[in-house]
């Protein structure tokens, strides 16, 4: 009889010291925390471990006792053992302030409308047609609903200029591939989307910092380093900057498109919070709709497990923009974009979105109430902190990990040769505003504690 599929992690305790009770629970707990298992994971049963690893029932049902004890598993009658998941009541382990995704939406069950959405998508579907492959960047209908839910950052736009792709990452990528080759120069923000640096890195580019204030990019900096570089892309994102917050007014986004147009250089708009606001401010697109390729994904507004990203490019930009996507990733996941489609057409993103912002503006303001130094838009999905001087070289997330808490500072985010002494907290990742409220809280501590 084969080993049970999950009892692989067992390997683990080999390499580890002490009684064998504890090396098993540690090898659990090791296995759980660098996602070799994952939430609702079935293990192996306790006469099975101790078949399988040498040792006596009574060992192992003790090691499975401390690994419940620490909040790493539980039992379900007449189921078996499970990893536990963190979203249940009384959430272990490190609070993730680092991860910035949506919350759950308010008064909505993610998992019902999902299980009733795809329900449906395979009732009136060939399930063989969704599991084929399908020419081109989404079908019409596809494109339709996308352009339906961009209207309000986009005004009216034509079916025909969206394209869908398996996530912003994908998204970025392509564009950079069409935008610029090789040791071609890129304007970025300051501190900037890690992937956009990751892909401009991989595809040999060179990114160049513009100065950023309150609302964003500088006018008058980001036209001196047009003038001096004739970068090939100008790469931002007007709403909720991703780290900063910080959010580009009407004013500062014709500004910017109009250094943009005078330089002749193409704008890179990834617009990935740009729905949140209650009332969205326009677009960087729908004022310089031939000069600018915006980015939109379901990931911050819905959710991250959608992978559905809607690329808006130039009328005339079209068929290379399909090329580039296809050279990179043929399709979209077709159930995934099947499940956006209907949810966009039958109401129910709207739903999810006005329940994640519920939640998010919720969030933010037991933000403000207990770490009022944080910066950050009321419906924003994170927070930035600007640091004292003596939180620097990693001490911050050092201390911050002591105290239970995982974030990122602003090196994750930095461009080459820029640099800002702060870290961003994310609001959407605890499970339940109780938690976030009480990793808040050590935040306030840690920064009242100092750098010592």
């Amino acid at each position: 009889m084969p080993p049970h599929p999950s009892a692989a992690w067992l390997k683990r305790a080999e390499t580890l010291t002490g009684p064998a009770y504890k090396r098993l629970a540690q090898a659990l707990e090791a296995a759980i925390a660098e996602g070799e298992l994952q939430a609702g994971d079935q293990l192996p049963a306790q006469r099975e471990v101790a078949r399988l690893v040498g040792i006596d029932f009574t060992t192992v049902t003790r090691a499975y006792a401390m690994a419940r004890e620490r909040g790493l598993i539980e039992g379900a009658a007449g189921r078996g053992t499970f990893v536990r998941s963190r979203t249940d009541e009384g959430e272990t382990g490190l609070v993730d302030l680092s991860m910035n995704l949506p919350p759950q939406p308010l008064g909505l069950s993610l998992g019902g409308l999902l299980r009733e959405t795809t329900g449906a998508v395979l009732a009136r579907t060939d399930p063989a047609v969704l599991m084929a492959y399908h020419p081109g960047a989404g079908s019409l209908a596809q494109r339709t609903a996308g352009a339906a839910w961009l209207a309000p950052t986009l005004g009216e736009v034509s079916p025909e200029r969206v394209r869908l792709c398996g996530g912003a990452q994908t998204a970025l990528s392509a564009l950079l591939g069409l935008l610029a080759k090789p040791g071609d120069i890129i304007l970025v923000e300051t501190l900037t989307y890690p992937g956009l640096l990751a892909a401009a890195a991989q595809r040999g580019l060179r990114p160049i910092p513009c100065p950023m204030d309150a609302e964003g990019l500088e006018p008058d900096a980001l036209a001196r380093l047009c003038a001096e570089h004739r970068p090939r892309a100008i790469c931002c994102t007007p709403t909720f900057q991703n780290p900063t917050t910080a959010t580009m007014s009407l004013a500062r986004r014709a500004a910017i498109v109009a250094v943009a147009q005078a330089a002749g250089a193409t704008i890179l708009e990834d617009d990935a919070y740009g729905l949140l606001p209650a009332t969205p401010l326009p677009a960087l697109a729908s004022l310089w709709p031939q000069g600018v390729f915006h980015i939109a994904t379901t990931a911050k507004a819905l959710s991250p497990g959608l992978r559905i990203a809607f690329i808006v490019a130039p009328d005339d930009r079209v068929g290379e923009t399909v090329d580039a996507l296809h050279a990179i990733a043929q399709m979209p996941a077709p159930l995934m974009a099947a499940v956006v489609t209907a949810w966009i057409r039958e109401g129910d993103a709207a739903r999810v979105l006005q329940g994640v912002r519920r939640e998010a503006v919720a969030r933010r303001r037991l933000a403000a109430e207990i770490l009022p130094s944080a910066i950050g838009g009321a419906e924003s999905l994170h927070v930035w902190l600007d640091l004292p001087s003596g939180w620097s070289d990693g001490r911050w997330l050092e201390a911050a990990r002591a105290r239970g808490l995982s974030m990122v500072d602003a090196k994750a985010f930095a461009a080459p040769g820029a640099s800002r002494n702060g870290a961003r907290l994310s609001l959407g990742a605890p499970a339940k505003a109780a938690t976030l409220a009480r990793a808040l809280r050590e935040v306030v501590g840690l920064l009242a504690a100092g750098p010592a």
